[in-house]
């Protein structure tokens, strides 16, 4: 690979082609650093860029791998970035739970962590290296822990932990002392034991969503679908947590979320489509507005499912992202 890499160095198109065999995998790690869809396509792009101005620097590396060079670059961009910019939030973090009784928030100009589309997350036949990813490491609950890390701890437990560089590949990946990026490790990893769900290993599968998950999710959607309150309590954790970024609100508990629903729905007819956002069951939801001819893009919601109901629901106001997912622009 060092080989080829030099050769291409000299040739645009060349280096282009074998660069681009890593984008994907190089997105989901700048999204994993950013907590934002939108952001890592720019990231990415940037990484690929600063590739190649620096080729020739390459050529000096020796035997080193030229998918770890991406990785050093890629992590860099990402660092400075959040440099510039605050951690990506959930509705958890900056308001109580909200009163469903009481009218919604209007939306806030805050960082809100974004879903990721699963369609863009399995390998494709011409990116042999790319790791398969475990749902663990993806899922929102995971990425809205690892936004409580500063950037250079953040960065060392996914090199570490997440895609399995060694402690001497990670330090010499961010130009530190493997004492520092081991001391660096051990932090962040007594953050996540404590931002992490305490039932999170019983929960959180290694792949992609069940059978069972998809099952409940297209229950989920027709209980909604039919308005029916039986049928949507039976598939909801008395428990469960529903929040609504953009909108800094959150309603806890079933009975919370069922009474602000009946008091604050959008009017209009509904539709649901199944889709699935950082390996969990997700739907996209469409709204027909009165006098309107058309469903449109109002929100994804991305579930959380725990002993077979649904625990959390994240409601992303971002219809921007359904194009990303796949999702036609109107009904």
């Amino acid at each position: 690979m060092a080989r080829t890499a030099r050769s291409a160095a000299h040739d645009a198109d060349a280096f282009t082609a074998l660069a681009e065999r890593y984008r994907r995998e190089l997105q989901l790690h700048c999204y994993r650093m950013l907590g934002s869809y939108e952001d890592s396509e720019d990231l990415v792009q940037e990484t690929l860029l600063r590739a190649w101005r620096a080729r020739h620097g390459f050529e000096a590396e020796g035997p080193s791998s030229f998918r770890a060079w991406l990785y050093r670059i890629a992590t860099n961009a990402c660092i400075d970035a959040l440099a510039k910019r605050p951690r990506r939030v959930l509705p958890y973090d900056v308001a109580p739970a909200a009163d469903p009784a009481a009218p919604p928030p209007p939306d806030a100009d805050l960082p809100w962590l974004q879903p990721y589309p699963d369609r863009l997350l399995a390998p494709s036949d011409d990116e042999p290296d790319a790791a398969v990813v475990a749902k663990e490491t993806i899922e929102l609950a995971f990425l809205a822990a690892i936004q409580h890390l500063p950037p250079r701890q953040r960065a060392v437990l996914l090199l570490r932990d997440v895609l399995g560089f060694s402690a001497k590949d990670t330090a010499s990946l961010l130009q530190t002392s493997v004492a520092a990026a081991n001391s660096a490790l051990q932090r962040a990893r007594a953050t996540l034991r404590q931002r992490l769900p305490e039932r999170r290993l019983d929960w959180a599968p290694s792949a992609e969503p069940s059978a069972q998950d998809r099952a409940l999710l297209a229950r989920y959607m027709d209980a909604q679908q039919r308005g029916d309150a039986a049928a949507l309590e039976a598939v909801l954790r008395e428990d469960a947590r529903v929040s609504f970024p953009p909108a800094p609100l959150w309603y806890d508990g079933r009975a919370a979320f069922r009474k602000a629903a009946e008091r604050h729905a959008a009017p209009g007819a509904y539709r649901f489509v199944p889709t699935a956002a950082n390996m969990q069951p997700a739907t996209a939801i469409y709204l027909r507005r009165p006098g309107d001819t058309a469903f449109r893009p109002l929100v994804l919601e991305v579930l959380r499912i725990e002993d077979g109901q649904v625990a959390e629901i994240l409601d992303f106001g971002l219809p921007e992202l359904f194009a990303a997912f796949g999702l036609p622009a109107t009904l």
